[in-house]
């Protein structure tokens, strides 16, 4: 699989997404952080946006959204986040076990993701991330393997104020098993602005040099 030319496709993807204003409807707003669905493309299910603002510049929110030995320090809703295979310095695939969660009624599921950093004009930077088949992680009978359908942050400058970030998120994720859409539905916008509080959360920690072998600096890739 020519895993570069998809990774730049779904890049392109997430652009699409974010230069498109029609057909969203706002479904939750919480802490000035706004999540917005409409029916996906790809799947029967729904694409969500998700709007906030990052008090970081974009340079390290995104290298701070992006790294994975940053990911799993600040982001509850994951288990494990690892780079299985290095494409090049701007694309990895990774596999995530997510915790369970709406209370225990979805289960933990797995994702193969292939994950791309692109830079723009302007400042503005694209991380995307789509479900791959990787032979060397095929599914296990320990978890159900969720699909990633075109997924990805998109990190700019905020006009007003270009010390902050203005981070949107889209995020179309097939479950898979037997859940029922409504639960999906009804936990989804939540859980998405809890992933956005937690990121906050993560990047203000993240620039306090703390003594658990954190790199305030970051590494350069």
């Amino acid at each position: 699989m020519d895993y570069k030319t998809l990774a730049q496709e779904t890049a392109q993807e997430i652009l699409g997404y974010n230069q498109d204003t029609s057909g969203w409807k706002v479904v939750k707003t919480s802490k000035k952080i706004t999540v917005s669905s409409k029916a996906s493309k790809r799947f029967h299910g729904n694409l969500y946006r998700v709007e906030g603002i990052i008090p970081e510049s974009t340079t390290k929110l995104s290298e701070f959204l992006y790294k994975p030995e940053n990911r799993v320090t600040w982001d509850k809703s994951l288990k494990v986040y690892n780079m299985v295979h290095k494409i090049d310095s701007d694309t990895f695939i990774c596999h995530t076990i997510t915790q369970s969660f709406a209370m225990g009624s979805i289960s933990p599921r797995d994702f193969i993701d292939l994950v791309y950093f692109k830079h723009c004009e302007g400042n503005m930077d694209i991380i995307s991330s789509n479900s791959v088949d990787f032979p060397a992680y095929p599914p296990s009978s320990n978890y159900i393997r969720g699909y990633n359908h075109a997924c990805g942050y998109i990190c700019s400058p905020l006009k007003e104020n270009p010390a902050h970030s203005k981070l949107v998120m889209f995020v179309q994720t097939e479950m898979k098993g037997k859940l029922s859409p409504s639960i999906i539905e009804a936990t989804m916008p939540s859980n998405l602005i809890s992933f956005i509080l937690n990121a906050k959360d993560g990047i203000k920690a993240h620039r306090i040099p703390s003594g658990h072998g954190s790199h305030p600096n970051g590494h350069s890739s």
